[in-house]
């Protein structure tokens, strides 16, 4: 029997390829999406429904309707839209009021608890992304020095530690100084903002806290995050293997290499 699933669309292109993962899955999907969705989403979706973060009673009925039996949330979506929902609808408040404060663990409690009540299952992104996450390797041409593997071990454990406490996945260090710490802005504004502040030569570092959920965010980069790690003449692009998505591997790699940036993926700490 074919299965329903709902794709919660946020911003950027995952949604377009986890789409296309899931039909070739045998999976029906139902698309809603939060931001405009691509063409890709549109072709792979049986229906795609326009949803918006404050109508959440729409999304719920839907969701029913279609018999969904399993939600993959895909692409980006940002606390600050929470934060400045006004007007919402009656289910929007009274899963607000169930979550109280904005942490990311009180979100997650309360979704986990309305699709479970509704017979849904959220599902881990990482069987919808392919062959994106890659392993321990390095991915472009250059391999940083070893000056730059000790900020790459600083930022793995910095990273991890912000992380943790539900805060951000990005740090931007330079000879051991951490000069940013990704919070609410985002990956991309974070490198703006740590590569301003250091100078030439810093390592950006991507990585997840301890029991991190993968069925609520695959941290992502792509061709965007080495645009602005080398517009600020960063030196090093470094992910935490098996835990970060590349976007687009291919292009993501000849930009790394045509800057110069060593573009690494690791576990390592120590060493």
């Amino acid at each position: 029997m074919e299965r329903s699933l709902g794709l919660m669309c946020g911003a950027g292109d995952v949604p377009a390829l986890m789409a296309r993962q899931a039909r070739r899955q045998g999976w029906r999907v139902v698309a809603f999406a939060f931001a405009p969705p691509s063409a890709g989403v549109a072709g792979d979706a049986v229906r795609v429904v326009a949803s918006d973060i404050r109508e959440m009673g729409p999304v719920v009925a839907t969701l029913l309707e279609e018999k969904v039996s399993g939600v993959l949330l895909s692409g980006k979506f940002w606390m600050s839209d929470l934060l400045r929902a006004e007007r919402v609808d009656e289910t929007h408040r009274d899963m607000a009021a169930r979550a109280g404060g904005l942490l990311d663990g009180n979100v997650k409690t309360v979704l986990l608890s309305t699709l479970t009540a509704m017979g849904i299952e959220l599902l881990d992104q990482r069987a919808f992304l392919g062959d994106g996450l890659p392993r321990d390797e390095v991915l472009g041409a250059r391999m940083p020095s070893e000056a730059e593997w000790a900020d790459v071990r600083r930022g793995l454990e910095v990273g991890r530690a912000v992380a943790t406490l539900s805060i951000g996945q990005t740090v931007v260090v330079r000879r051991g100084a951490v000069s940013a710490v990704e919070a609410m802005e985002g990956t991309t504004a974070a490198i703006r903002r740590g590569t301003a502040l250091s100078g030439p030569g810093a390592v950006v570092v991507k990585t997840v806290g301890a029991d991190h959920d993968f069925r609520f965010d695959v941290p992502t980069i792509g061709p965007e995050t080495i645009e602005a790690a080398a517009v600020g003449a960063a030196a090093v692009v470094a992910l935490e293997a098996g835990c970060v998505f590349v976007l687009d591997r291919a292009a993501t790699t000849r930009r790394a290499d045509a800057a110069g940036i060593a573009l690494v993926s690791t576990r390592a700490i120590g060493g």
